[in-house]
């Protein structure tokens, strides 16, 4: 037999280092049906079948590690919480009124922006105007073209009618200034005017999208209210029905009462799943209103309650109004601008005065230009441009009356959303009391029944009608206290204090 060291071993051995190329699979590895690792070679039997088994129980351990599912991460768990977003009306509001909040308050940026552009514009025609100009010129001029024909006394002499080639260099700067304009002056003016306008505008946005929020918000708690008033009256229904249930078990009920106590059951809950669907209207309303992503869940953080108030006069709302009122302010500076406007239309009359001067270096090349210059003042006269500035000014009468109609009627409306506004509160502030003694009555009359019918001598039909009494009464208070404190929001809109009321 061949020794251990000979060809034929050795070259053994290594075709069973590199194995066959038939592979068994075991489910996590694959081996190949020889496969006897390098380093196994010259270890003792027991030695490379100890090292085999931990290799394979790490490898399952790695599997098994790899196969398991991961728990949650911190941050995906803290994206999950910070889904949800505590919020305030007065955090509603602020967040609508940033620069990147709601649209309508961008927008009426940019008609800032707008308006001072147009008054940079009408400004311009007030500042000095000042150019420069740089030429080179090669000239050949017709003498005779131009009627100049120049005959000497000299026989046999006559002067050319063409001259030329000539080079000029000019290098030459101007300028010229208003002096006194009028017109242009009253025109920046009224410039002047669009401008504080704007921003007034853009103060009325403000308070209307502080006024859309909280009404929103006030409608969004309103839902949330009714969702918990339907909660708690199927919370009720449920006792109703279990006490019916017990009721027959104990020989002292009828099994109409316990069908009568579901059926009232089925319809508290198909009114909670209503009052459900509303507080999601809502809250996807609000979410829009202030600008925020719509998968963000809102956790409300004020109530509905009733305060009480001290009255307000309406001749103090309406001075507060007139005074405070941002879409009122708006309107009187578009009517005094509108009049500016028309002055300035008919100062165009009026002589203008301009002033003007240039310097600069001219000649035959740029080594041989000489400085000249001029100045001087000129008086412009409008005599007849065809009825034009006639027809303008008409039309600017025209758009200065439609001005002075607007602001009076703004005011009247202005009164008259004051009246409405404050008519809103008192009768609100009467439902809300009214509303209240009703739930109280109504809680009693249940609390009532229900002892009758625990002892026997009434029907459960008393237990069904005071149940209902108390729902509508839940949700008479609901709807009064909504009408409170949206009249509260009316009010404070009418007066233009909608921002100051929600600080």
């Amino acid at each position: 037999m061949p020794s251990a060291n000979s060809p034929a071993r050795v070259r053994r051995s290594t075709k069973m280092e590199r194995g066959p190329a038939n592979i068994k699979t075991d489910g996590r590895r694959c081996w190949p049906d020889t496969f006897v690792p390098a380093f196994y070679i010259g270890l003792p039997k027991w030695a490379a079948g100890l090292l085999l088994f931990v290799l394979m129980l790490a490898g399952s351990s790695l599997s098994v590690a790899a196969q398991s599912p991961q728990p949650a991460s911190p941050d995906s768990s803290m994206a999950t919480n910070s889904a949800t977003l505590p919020l305030s009306l007065k955090r509603a509001v602020e967040i609508a009124l940033a620069p990147d909040g709601n649209v309508r308050l961008r927008l009426a940026e940019e008609l800032i922006q707008q308006a001072k552009a147009r008054s940079g514009q009408a400004r311009a025609a007030l500042l000095p105007n000042v150019e420069s100009s740089l030429s080179q010129q090669n000239q050949v001029r017709n003498l005779a073209a131009l009627g100049l024909r120049i005959r000497l006394p000299i026989i046999g002499f006559k002067l050319p009618d063409l001259v030329g080639p000539f080079n000029t260099f000019d290098a030459r700067a101007t300028a010229t200034q208003s002096l006194f304009d009028a017109g242009s002056i009253r025109r920046f003016q009224a410039s002047r005017l669009n401008v504080e306008g704007a921003y007034a505008e853009s103060d009325n946005a403000g308070d209307q999208v502080a006024a859309q929020v909280a009404k929103i918000y006030v409608t969004a708690v309103r839902a949330a209210a009714a969702m918990e008033t339907a909660q708690a009256n199927v919370a009720l229904s449920e006792a109703l029905v279990k006490l019916a249930r017990d009721q027959k078990e104990a020989g002292s009920g009828t099994g109409i009462e316990v069908t009568r106590a579901k059926a009232q059951l089925a319809n508290e809950k198909q009114r909670l799943l209503v009052a459900e669907n509303e507080r999601t209207r809502a809250g996807l309303e609000l979410l829009r209103a202030i600008d925020l992503k719509l998968d963000v869940q809102l956790e409300l953080l004020d109530k509905l309650a009733y305060i009480a108030v001290d009255p307000l006069s309406l001749e103090q709302a309406v001075a507060t109004a007139v005074a405070a009122r941002a879409d009122l302010k708006a309107q009187k500076k578009r009517e005094q601008s509108a009049e500016m406007i028309y002055r300035a239309t008919r100062l165009e009359r009026w002589p203008a005065l301009y002033g003007f001067a240039d310097y600069g270096s001219i000649g035959p090349s740029i080594h041989h230009a000489v400085p000249t210059r001029t100045y001087g003042f000129a008086v412009r006269v409008p005599v007849f441009d065809g009825g034009r500035r006639e027809a303008r000014g008409a039309e600017l009468h025209s758009v200065l009356r439609q001005e002075r109609l607007k602001t009076a009627d703004l005011e009247k409306q202005v009164q008259l959303e004051i009246r409405l506004a404050l008519d809103s509160l008192r009768s609100a502030d009467a439902q809300v009391k009214v509303a209240e003694e009703g739930l109280a009555l109504s809680e009693a009359e249940l609390a009532q029944a229900r002892r009758r019918y625990e002892a026997g001598i009434a029907i459960s039909l008393e237990i069904v009608d005071a149940q209902t009494r108390l729902a509508r009464a839940r949700d008479n208070r609901i709807a009064a206290l909504f009408n409170y404190h949206r009249a509260h929001i009316d009010l404070a809109q009418a007066m233009g204090t909608i921002r100051l009321m929600l600080q």
